[in-house]
């Protein structure tokens, strides 16, 4: 289990793997349409559980942003910062909160630079999280905001109106 989890370090492989299942569950969108969106998420939850927990140390927020954070969950962060550092980053790259635990935005950006087809996206502002989703498929979840729409909350920091 613990080479599982040294694939984080080789976040070039896994933003593959990322592009491979992403591609295949676009097209499989249709067909998962037809059976339902609910009845698949309860099919997946487990089997994307224990991939991601142990590759990843998932958290199951249930909005994956692993391709836009160097492949590193942003959610073992111990604040669960999901745009940056808390800005107590210390000196030897380590968590205020943890010590001994090496930051984990630290950790993301220097994967994400050697990331070629996500890595640009370590910039990318991400939506605030939505607790109503932890514990549910990322990419079922994925699917379906692309079908309803981004959620209203993020639509108002965009500009539009929550009426």
């Amino acid at each position: 289990m613990a080479a599982l989890g040294r694939l984080r370090n080789h976040p070039g492989w896994l933003e593959i793997s990322y592009q491979l299942v992403d591609r295949l569950f676009k097209q499989l969108d249709p067909m998962i349409r037809k059976i339902g969106y609910h009845r698949v998420d309860r099919w997946l939850r487990f089997p994307e559980r224990i991939a991601k927990q142990v590759v990843f140390d998932c958290q199951m927020c249930g909005q994956c942003t692993l391709h836009f954070t160097g492949m590193t969950c942003p959610m073992t962060c111990p604040k669960n910062l999901r745009n940056g550092p808390c800005g107590g980053v210390r000196s030897n790259k380590h968590c205020e909160v943890k010590p001994e635990m090496n930051c984990v935005w630290v950790e993301a950006y220097e994967r994400a630079i050697r990331m070629k087809i996500y890595g640009s996206g370590f910039h990318s502002i991400q939506a605030p999280l939505n607790r109503q989703l932890e514990g549910s498929s990322a990419f079922v979840n994925l699917l379906r905001s692309e079908n309803d729409g981004i959620s209203r909350a993020w639509k108002s920091i965009e500009g539009e109106s929550l009426q």
